[in-house]
């Protein structure tokens, strides 16, 4: 589940945390808010960001001859 977290300080701040996208996709989901909340000074990468999904791909084949039996 994808969570985004805004901390909104009294200077203006805003400290922005993505929790549940891994990779890069967390600039996607964030782009058009960060455009509209103007410039960013700095971002800080967490774990999530250098994690990739895990796609399990299984092939399984059988044969069997009437001799195997």
């Amino acid at each position: 589940m994808e969570e985004l977290e805004f901390v909104i300080y009294p200077d203006g701040r805003v400290v922005e945390k993505v929790t549940g996208v891994t990779g890069s996709d967390c600039a996607a989901v964030t782009a058009a808010i960060e455009a509209q909340l103007g410039l960013v000074l700095s971002q800080q990468k967490t774990s999530e960001f250098f994690a990739s999904e895990v796609q399990q791909v299984t092939k399984a084949t059988n044969q069997a001859s009437f001799g195997d039996w």
